[in-house]
Order: structure tokens, then sequence, then C-alpha cells
């Protein structure tokens, strides 16, 4: 009776343990029970196997945790977890989910620095995305290149204008970083190529020359020809006279205008006033005014005027600018101000 209560209980015991088996492979082959084509899944930093199973049993996802816990045994997973937001699709199995959430491929949010900003207003987009940390707010530039590990350097120009990926939950820091990173490198490779005989003589001095060339035009077939025009004026000794370089040095006081005593105003930053480049960039340039600033265009023009339709009437002498200038700058200004308020270009 004992050995045939023992054969009872052993048959019993082997019954059970291949129903759970029969249910563990039905569980491995069943889809888990995703309803939407794509959701969100969070796996919180810190988290364990035992809290992700329980989380995909809270969603409705499986209905028996432990089989996630032994799966994720069985495959040898238990310290592959990578913390961060993933998409789990309908249809997926459970070694497919398990997969999804050891690879690594987190959700990326996107964030875009345009071209021609200046750095206040990457950090204004970057804080006004929603989707990083608030840690930039508040933060004077000084601290902000200190803490990227760049105390002393002023931050304009510094951070390469493109569109970045990002999980959720980066640091505003770690933004500016990869940006910093990708600067130095673009400038780096555009320097090492550069044209020969430029007067400039460091990658820096390049990177504001760059800043300009970007303010100073939206159509890139112009470019090449605005460096052109002033890397031939560092050349001669001529003062650039470039209005973006007087408007980044009114800072709050540009109201849209710039009215003659603004082009006399001794700052740092106008070109009217000082010989050579500004101290600074006055923007975040992209790479294709960068390479222009070190292939400038061939040719004989120092002077450029605005047609008023994005585009620059090109000039070699004072005279052909003075006429450039009356037919299409004051023309507009008078239109558009009144014969008091229009500027004359004083490029010379």
């Amino acid at each position: 009776m004992i050995i045939r209560a023992l054969l009872l209980l052993f048959l019993g015991v082997l019954t059970l343990l291949g129903g759970i088996w029969l249910d563990y492979q039905r569980f491995l082959e069943t889809p888990v029970a995703i309803t939407e084509p794509v959701v969100t899944f969070e796996v919180e930093r810190g988290s364990g196997w035992r809290q992700v199973a329980d989380a995909l049993t809270n969603r409705g996802f499986i209905s028996h945790s432990y089989y996630v816990l032994a799966l994720a045994r069985v495959r040898g997973d238990g310290g592959r977890l990578k913390a961060g937001e993933f998409e789990l699709t309908e249809g997926m199995r459970p070694a497919q989910v398990l997969d999804r959430l050891i690879s690594g491929r987190v959700i990326q949010y996107p964030i875009t620095l345009v071209e021609g900003w200046t750095f206040r207003q990457a950090v204004a987009a970057i804080l006004a995305n929603g989707r990083f940390g608030d840690d930039l707010a508040g933060q004077s530039d000084t601290a902000l290149m200190t803490a990227l590990g760049r105390p002393g350097e002023h931050p304009e120009g510094r951070f390469f204008p493109d569109t970045y990926g990002f999980p959720r939950r980066t640091t505003g820091l770690g933004v500016l970083e990869r940006a910093l990173q990708r600067m130095d490198e673009v400038l780096a490779q555009e320097w090492a190529g550069r044209a020969a005989g430029l007067p400039l003589e460091t990658p820096y001095e390049a990177l504001i020359l760059a800043s300009i060339v970007e303010k100073e035009t939206g159509l890139a077939a112009e470019r090449p020809q605005i460096a052109g025009v002033f890397v031939r004026r560092l050349r001669l000794g001529m003062r650039l006279q470039t209005d973006p370089t007087v408007i980044y040095g009114m800072g709050q006081r540009f109201d849209g205008d710039i009215r003659r005593d603004d082009l006399r105003a001794a700052t740092p930053y106008n070109t009217y006033v000082i010989a050579g480049l500004p101290p600074t960039p006055i923007a975040l340039p992209g790479r294709a005014a960068i390479h222009a600033a070190l292939h400038p265009a061939a040719g004989e023009d120092l002077y450029f005027v605005a047609r008023g339709d994005g585009g620059h009437v090109f000039s070699a002498t004072l005279d052909q600018h003075n006429q450039a200038v009356r037919e299409f700058q004051l023309r507009k200004s008078q239109e558009s101000s009144g014969p008091d308020q229009a500027r004359v270009d004083v490029r010379k």
C-alpha cells in the first residue's frame, strides 16, 4: 500500500509537472496580450526581472509573471536587462519581448537645434521639449560650460545644429554634451581639409566666420560667395561691416531695426567699428557654413546687399555697391519704414 501510494504520488507530481510544462510551452508560443499596434513599456532604472514580470502582468500583457522569470533564467538573461522605454508590438511572443528589453533599443525622442540659433535659443528649445531634464534652467553660461568640462570657454557657436535622438529623462546637459562633441568633430574634419592661404589662424576663428556666414544668408549656393567677400576683406584689412554681428552685440536692445547710432556704437561685436573678427561666434553654424568659411569662392567681390528675396547682389567696387544699395535696400526701406528711418549701407 505504501508503494502504491508513493507511485500514485509520483504519477500525480509527474502529471502536474507535465501540465505545467505544457502550459509553459503554450505561454512561449502565444503572443502577449497587446491589442494595439504599438505600446510603450518602461523599465525603471534599478528594476530587476521580478519588477518587470509584475509590470507586464499588471498591464495585462501576460497572465503568469513566474513564467517570465523562468524564461529569463533559462535564457541566462539575469543581468542583461536595460532601463528605458521600449516599443512592444502586437503579435510579439514572450521571448521577443525579452529580446527587446535586453536589446538597449530604447525609444529615442528627437530634439532639433536649428542652424543660426543662438546658444540661448538652443537651451530654451531643450527646456521646452518636455522629455528631458530641467537641469539647464536658471544656469548661467559660465556654469553650463564648467559643467561640460569647458571652463572659461564662451558657449556661442560651440554646439552643432542637428536633429538628435535621446531617451526620455536624458539630462539637458547630456543633450548639450553630445552637440558639443559633434561640433568638435565636424570642425576638426573641416579644418583639416581647409583651403590654403586663409587669413584664419585657428579652428575657432573659422567657427566665428562660419557663424557670420550662417546669419548672412539662408541660401546654400551663396555661402561660399559670402565667405569669399569676408575672407578678401580680412586679407585687405577692411572691416567686415556685417549687420548680424551688430545685432548680436545689441542683445535685448535689438527691436528689429538697426539705426545709424547702432552702427557707431562701440561694442565688441560691431564690425562697423572693430577690425577683424568679433571675439566669439554669433550663432550655431551648420556644416555647410563651416565648409564655406574654409573654402570661400574665388573672385573680386568686396560688397553685397540684400535683394529682398533672400538673395544678395555682389559687387567688386564701391560704386557698383552703392548703385545696388540704391536699387534694392533704399527702395525697400522707404516702402516699409518711410524715408526718415531708411538706413544707407555704409560698407566701404
